[in-house]
């Protein structure tokens, strides 16, 4: 019986990968051009996220920094997330819907790009970052699920919005990391062209 159950969970993940493959490489191509726009012009992309979007928000950092798969020069990125005096400052002194904010107004320069995950799109500091980063004149990557929610009415049309098609948090999460590991690989392939020995 909990075999099936865990067995389930695979066959559920795989299920949505290969529905929602076709729906979402559309805005994630438009993202990665956004992104490589940014890092081929200097810039650098800000990212947040609350509970696990928050870990993504990290992955993703950590891996334009360091690497994805292939060996290249670092890439200007920033979580959020990481700063336990900011986030308690911030959210002590002011509120807790402003803690991504006050950081994007801080680092964000026109150019630069917000990649902005939420599975509900309702994060209230996550829309406050999204327009925060408007005011600072970024591009925004947001990445929500179900209908997108509030994330949808605060991007704007020069904005990418990755909603994947779902209700379930646990399985949204899956995809949005999937797309972060697109949107790496892109960026690679894009600024190095082919690897030796894929097609």
């Amino acid at each position: 019986m909990l075999e099936q159950r865990i067995e389930q969970h695979f066959i559920d993940s795989a299920d949505l990968k290969y529905q929602a493959a076709q729906v979402l490489s559309k805005p994630i191509a438009a993202a990665v051009q956004a992104v490589l726009t940014c890092v081929t012009n200097g810039g650098k992309v800000l990212a947040c996220g609350n509970g696990g979007s928050a870990a993504d928000a990290q992955h993703f950092s950590a891996e334009f920094v360091g690497r994805f798969e292939r060996e290249r020069p670092e890439l200007g990125a920033i979580a959020l997330t990481t700063d336990s005096s900011i986030l308690t400052a911030v959210g002590n002194d002011y509120s807790f819907n402003d803690i991504f904010s006050r950081q994007v107004r801080a680092l964000g320069q026109p150019g630069d790009v917000l990649v902005a995950i939420s599975t509900s799109g309702n994060s209230a500091n996550v829309l406050a970052a999204i327009e925060a980063a408007h005011a600072r004149e970024m591009v925004v990557i947001g990445l929500s699920g179900r209908s997108g929610g509030k994330m949808s009415q605060a991007l704007r049309e020069t904005d990418v919005h990755i909603i994947v098609p779902h209700e379930r948090t646990a399985r949204i999460q899956e995809v949005h990391i999937l797309a972060l590991h697109c949107i790496c690989d892109a960026v690679d392939h894009q600024l190095l062209g082919e690897q030796e020995g894929t097609s």
